[in-house]
């Protein structure tokens, strides 16, 4: 039997309104709703109200959201104050969060265990919140999850910088002036952003190396053509929801000693190593980097979470010693058409699952509600939340 809790005073009366906001965190250039997601949102009982020029940073005219059923608004403290739910792709800003209605709904990426203080915020506000990066990782959640549709795009366009930054070509040439030996790529982290870079790395004709402390991503890593370094695991190696939790210092020293050649050797290496709910492990140390090629280049997708690599500077790319060290801390946002799309279609699914003409479901026992609802009612619920934050 679920534990149902009945919705917050919301009038059957009327459609629920989706707000929907242009995204004002810097070099964002997403939006959390398509036209194809209002299409499907206005038929299925919801009003959506989207703010002018939400969309132009991905393409999307205001125009195209009106053909689709969206109504368009350039006040923005009038959508903000009568809006039922709020779409967002980032964090709502204490300012946002100041300017909501109480009792709202505001479903994004929340990263609420480093975000204590947009937590509270929410609290104060009694806004309920679902977080895109708490979703389930498991079959019944797939359409809904934002991490993974993004980290494709991630790992994707990760390639594509670091071959635009090498000087040489990925793939082996012979011509009749000599040959041309393909590139070294060693990617750190087989999880969907280094499965994706992988893939395509070898697609541009690249020798691969794959690292990852989860035994299990071998068979993965083979699969699409790549080489898997492996360290002997040990019981300090914890994993859940798809990413690693916890792990030892003795073991990331091991992991090190057994890379250092193929850092050494790599014309491209890219990072993609993630630790649920903490900084991310230092895998690339200085002296690591300073054995490297002069013309190399490491891109670092855990930069805004600290970084794998000891150099990288979040949203910056820097030179040491003749290598190019890339830190560009949303590289899914440089693709704003394909990944706006995904995301809408991961919070279009998400939303339609919790919600319908009645209101939310509220259906706190439900794996998805229990794994990505974070603030309700003015109570922090989610338990991993609390536990790093200790609210």
């Amino acid at each position: 039997m679920l534990n149902r809790i009945s919705n917050q005073s919301f009038d059957q009366n009327r459609k629920m309104k989706i707000v929907v906001t242009k995204e004002i965190k810097e070099g964002e250039k997403r939006v959390a709703l398509t036209p194809d997601g209002v299409k499907s949102l206005v038929k299925a009982g919801f009003e959506c109200c989207v703010e002018t020029g939400a969309g132009t940073d991905s393409f999307i005219s205001d125009e195209q959201y009106a053909k689709t059923g969206a109504t368009l608004s350039d006040n923005l403290s009038e959508l903000m104050s009568q809006g039922d739910v709020f779409l967002k792709v980032n964090p709502p800003t204490a300012g946002e969060i100041n300017k909501m209605k109480e009792g709202s709904v505001v479903i994004s990426f929340l990263y609420a265990s480093t975000n204590a203080d947009i937590v509270k915020a929410l609290l104060k506000k009694n806004i309920s919140s679902f977080s895109m990066d708490a979703v389930p990782r498991t079959t019944k959640a797939q359409r809904m999850d934002a991490l993974s549709s993004q980290a494709s795009l991630g790992g994707y366009k990760a390639v594509m910088m670091g071959a635009n930054a090498l000087g040489k070509i990925f793939p082996l040439m012979m011509t009749a002036a000599g040959t041309i030996t393909p590139s070294k790529v060693l990617i750190f982290g087989a999880g969907v952003a280094g499965l994706q870079a992988l893939a395509t790395a070898k697609r541009l004709g690249a020798v691969v190396e794959v690292t990852d402390i989860r035994p299990g991503t071998k068979e993965e890593v083979e699969s699409l053509g790549g080489r898997f370094l492996q360290v002997e695991g040990d019981d300090s190696v914890k994993v859940e929801g798809g990413y690693v939790k916890e792990v030892s210092e003795e073991y990331l020293l091991k992991q090190k000693e057994m890379i250092n050649k193929h850092v050494s050797d790599a014309d491209l290496i890219i990072t993609t190593a993630a630790v649920l709910g903490r900084k991310s492990p230092v895998l690339i140390t200085k002296e690591m980097v300073e054995t490297m090629k002069n013309g190399s280049v490491i891109v670092d997708l855990a930069a805004e979470s600290g970084g794998n690599c000891a150099l990288t500077q979040v949203g910056k790319t820097i030179n040491h010693n003749g290598v190019s060290i890339i830190g560009e801390g949303n590289l899914p946002g440089l693709l704003p058409q394909n990944a706006s799309e995904m995301y809408s279609r991961n919070t279009t699914a998400l939303l339609t699952y919790l919600a319908g003409n009645e209101g939310f479901k509220w259906e706190m026992d439900d794996e998805i509600t229990k794994g990505c609802l974070i603030t309700h009612k003015g109570q922090l619920i989610h338990e991993p939340t609390k536990n790093l934050l200790n609210l």
